[in-house]
């Protein structure tokens, strides 16, 4: 055999099972194909096949019967055992019927008959394209069956149950696959799951599985992911379900997803709330017992020390006429230092406590506030509070605070010359609003670590059940919206302002 260069076409690579030189000439000389002609390579039995065998490909074998020292059984069983597909063509004479049959129940591809060898070309490719099918189908299959071995391996691993849950047209629901995490999230094995899907909605919590029967029928409808959470019958354990739908054109809505135990996150999740809920009624009675002391020292200041301050003023008024002119003066400038101290107590009582807010509303002792602010630090103050506006006593005294710390930060930061404070009715709700013309705020201003002043106005606001933005304004400087509901309901109040583009701070 001739060696083949790399630049030259082989064409096909044919062995020839045949003693007889002139039966491998004859098929030679009725091959009949365009291209290049094969190689036919002779042996005469089953040792010389295996050595081929074993070095190089071979495209075909043809097996001609009476011509060779081996059955066609034991050419099969060469092949079988070097798990080899090539295809093998029995050569025959036309009275070799019977055993041509034969051999090709013992798994001969095709039989040629030495009498019409002008068929051997096409009965040559046919097998050799069905031989290359066939090895196509072989990697295919592997593929698949490597993809199937990687998608149960990670789904065995993964910390859930993987299922395919189908939906028929009659609202039936059937799984076609379940992964083995279902015995470690319900206790029951996949088996169990796909002979009946009842099992999986029985170990549900009756009102939980009502809730995922809804979401799953919303979801088939909709086509949305199927988003639901709900606890087992026993109401301890927890699990998540996530899957998008997928229908057909019959109808059949399949879901592919995946379920997780998310009891350890729904513990915390309460947990958290219990401490929140602790930690807001722990911040609700330092406000309370805060403002007790206040009232406490609000009212020393005006009933001790303002007793005293009059009876000083008195005093020294008395002194005052009885002096000699030369004294008179330093008596009168007394009488004024007296008056000065009087007013700063009376405004130090106002804020701590102001008794106006107890007997005439919240709307008079805001507007107190701002004329106090604006006389104290020369920033021009307004208020406009609508009539009417009557509150509880609790929710009076956390907007006034709201308002006093509002100023405060708005005369330490703002660099304003002007405020506006707003308070009014709104469907239902007090809406306050509080703007100035300063410099504005930043997000930046909102996450420092220690903006204690805009963390108790929240706290407030959430005392209340209302609803906090803050944000700059569109003209310059900041704005501060919030909302009550008047009657404490226990709804947070929904606010939606179109002015100005604002950021909720929690």
């Amino acid at each position: 055999m001739q060696p083949v260069l790399p630049f030259q076409d082989p064409g096909l690579q044919l062995l020839v099972l045949s003693s007889s030189r002139a039966m491998t000439e004859q098929l030679k000389a009725n091959w009949m194909e365009e291209g290049p002609p094969p190689l036919f390579f002779e042996i005469s039995g089953a040792a010389q096949l295996r050595s081929q065998l074993r070095e190089q490909h071979w495209d075909a074998v043809l097996h001609c019967l009476n011509h060779a020292s081996c059955s066609p059984a034991t050419t099969l069983k060469t092949l079988a055992d070097r798990n080899l597909d090539t295809p093998m063509i029995i050569i025959a004479e036309p009275g070799d019927q019977k055993a041509a049959i034969k051999a090709l129940h013992a798994g001969a591809h095709d039989v040629v008959f030495i009498d019409r060898l002008t068929g051997l070309a096409p009965s040559v490719a046919r097998e050799i394209r069905e031989a290359a099918q066939r090895a196509d189908h072989r990697a295919a299959l592997d593929m698949l069956h490597d993809s199937e071995a990687r998608f149960r391996a990670l789904a065995s691993n993964l910390p859930g149950l993987v299922f395919n849950l189908q939906r028929n047209t009659a609202g039936h629901y059937r799984f076609l696959y379940v992964s083995e995490g279902s015995i470690r999230l319900l206790g029951v094995t996949q088996h169990e799951l796909r002979g009946s899907a009842r099992r999986f909605f029985d170990a549900l919590h009756p009102h939980d599985c009502r809730l995922l029967t809804e979401a799953l029928e919303g979801s088939a409808h909709s086509g949305n992911a199927l988003i639901w959470e709900g606890r087992l019958q026993e109401g301890e354990r927890w699990i998540d379900m996530r899957s998008l739908p997928h229908r057909n054109d019959e109808g059949t809505v399949l879901w592919t997803g995946i379920a997780t135990d998310i009891s350890v996150a729904k513990s915390t999740e309460a947990a958290l709330r219990e401490s929140r809920a602790q930690l807001a009624a722990l911040s609700f009675h330092l406000e309370a017992a805060k403002e007790e002391e206040r009232e406490r020292i609000a009212r020393d200041i005006h009933d001790e020390l303002g007793s005293i301050l009059v009876r000083l003023k008195i005093e020294a008024a008395l002194l005052a006429s009885k002096l000699p002119a030369n004294l008179s003066s330093k008596a009168r400038s007394i009488e004024n230092l007296l008056d000065q101290a009087m007013g700063t107590a009376s405004r130090v009582a106002r804020q701590l406590r102001p008794g106006i807010l107890k007997e005439f509303g919240l709307a008079a002792a805001i507007e107190c506030q701002a004329d106090d602010f604006a006389h104290s630090t020369s920033i021009t103050c307004r208020a406009q509070c609508d009539e009417g506006i009557e509150l509880d006593a609790d929710t009076s005294l956390a907007l006034f605070r709201i308002v006093q710390e509002t100023l405060t930060n708005v005369a330490k930061h703002a660099h304003a010359s002007l405020v506006v404070v707003r308070l009014r009715h709104e469907h239902g709700n007090i809406a306050l609003e509080i703007r100035d013309n300063g410099r504005g705020i930043t997000e930046r201003d909102m996450d420092k670590p220690k903006s204690f002043g805009l963390r108790g106005i929240r706290e407030r606001v959430q005392s209340l059940n209302g609803a906090f933005h803050i944000a700059s304004a569109e003209q310059g400087g900041t704005l501060l919206v919030l909302k009550v509901p008047v009657g404490r309901s226990d709804e947070t109040v929904p606010v939606d302002y179109e002015e100005v583009v604002q950021q909720d701070l929690f």
